[in-house]
This record gives C-alpha cells, structure tokens and sequence, in this order.
C-alpha cells in the first residue's frame, strides 16, 4: 500500500474507535446501569472514558469543578439529554443518575 493509503486506514480506525468508545451512552440498555450504587463506581463505568479516570478530561471536558457551574439537577438533566458533544447516557437508570449527578455537583 502506499503512504496516503496507510494514512486513510490508521485515521478510519482511530475514528472508529473513538465513535465506539463514546456512542455507547445513546443506547437504551435493558438491565441496571453499570456499577449501579456506588456514585465513584457508577462514574467509573460510565462517565470516565471519556471524561478522564480523575475528572481531568481527555474527550470530554473536565469535572473537577462542574458543581462550580451547574446544580445537581442540571446535570442529572445533562446526563438524560446529552449536551454538545456529549450524547445521552439512557444506559443509566433515573435512580442512580440523581446520585451520579448529586456527587458530581459537590465537585466545586
């Protein structure tokens, strides 16, 4: 293969390995969120690949200070819809998405 076809296969998988790491939040699940309980493990299994390990951000934006500029409704409702970039997390049932969003507003 030639250097621009190398070039057109390494940016179509990196691509689609990105789409796949983050589409996952736009699916309805049929069983109980990941890590169901746990806000620091519920964030783990469904906030951390792309909002970093540590809230730090790579993807996403960080969350080391998102209680600073939204509620804890505010981002329970970020979490249902999806805002900008980020789709929406259907995966996460209503219960442990208020906790989710609870802990994350006291991140200030």
């Amino acid at each position: 293969m030639g250097r621009n076809h190398w070039k057109w296969l390494v940016t179509g998988v990196v691509s689609i390995a990105l789409l796949a790491g983050c589409s996952q939040g736009g699916q309805q699940s049929q069983g109980p969120s990941a890590g169901e309980g746990d806000p620091q493990t519920l964030y783990n299994n469904n906030c951390a690949s792309c909002h970093g390990q540590n809230m730090e951000g790579s993807m996403g934006p960080s969350l080391k200070q998102i209680g600073a500029k939204y509620s804890a409704k505010d981002i329970e409702a970020i979490i249902q819809n999806g805002q900008g970039q980020m789709p929406a997390q259907n995966q996460v049932s209503d219960k442990d998405r208020a906790k989710l969003a609870k802990w994350l507003a006291k991140h200030k």
